[in-house]
């Protein structure tokens, strides 16, 4: 599985930038365009809520100086329109992509999953999230919905094996080819992230990691479905 990390991002490689005038920007509409257009499976992506509950695509806690929990949607742009919501990208991309759907905080775990029955993804999907407070409220919600625990420390690295989730995400500095047996022995399958070297890439799919996420949909694709 091979999924863009917000889509697309611009990569820092030997000293250089992509420049972030030939990408759009991470997390809209069309950064998830573009990752499926560069051959990706899908895309992961963050949602956040407004203070008047809308689910919107946002990683930062803050967007133009303005607390997004604290504003309401109408009062929130990117680029001089609103953020895209949950149920855009589940409108435009329900058919076509897989969608790794990162909470990133909390409270309205019913709104996420009552965007989800009205238009559940026909590609497949998992609610991820760092934080088991939110896997076990949606768990509890609907147990059937595939859960993600994303996890970044190698202290927290251990409680994937506590939580009913269907897909481990660790970062690719956690991994080795003993913890993805070791999911797979559970099975759980594993993805990693944020994995922007082609090296690195192909020693995780070597090892059996189940989705690899990047900055560059371009490198996937060059590195596993363009011919050598």
């Amino acid at each position: 599985m091979l999924l863009g990390h917000r889509g697309a991002r611009p990569v820092r490689r030997l000293g250089a930038r992509i420049s972030v005038s030939r990408l759009p920007a991470e997390n809209t509409l069309p950064a998830f365009e573009y990752a499926l257009a560069s051959g990706c499976d899908g895309f992961e992506f963050d949602v956040r809520f407004t203070r008047d509950r809308r689910a919107v695509v946002c990683h930062d806690p803050e967007l133009d100086g303005k607390e997004v929990s604290a504003t309401n949607y109408a009062d929130l742009a990117r680029g001089g329109d609103n953020l895209a919501c949950l149920e855009d990208v589940l409108a435009r991309f329900g058919d076509s992509a897989y969608l790794d759907i990162e909470l990133k905080i909390s409270g309205n775990e019913e709104h996420v999953l009552g965007a989800l029955w009205a238009k559940l993804p026909s590609r497949g999907y998992v609610i991820s999230s760092f934080f088991p407070e939110i896997l076990l409220r949606v768990y509890q919600l609907d147990s059937s919905v595939p859960l993600g625990f994303i996890c970044d420390r190698r202290e927290y690295a251990d409680r994937w094996t506590e939580l009913p989730i269907a897909v481990f995400i660790p970062h690719y500095k956690l991994v080795s080819e003993k913890l993805i047996g070791a999911a797979h022995h559970r099975g759980v399958k594993l993805f990693t992230w944020t994995i922007n070297q082609r090296r690195d890439l192909l020693r995780f799919a070597d090892w059996g990691a189940d989705g690899l996420i990047s900055d560059d949909p371009k490198l996937l694709s060059r590195t596993f479905l363009e011919p050598e």
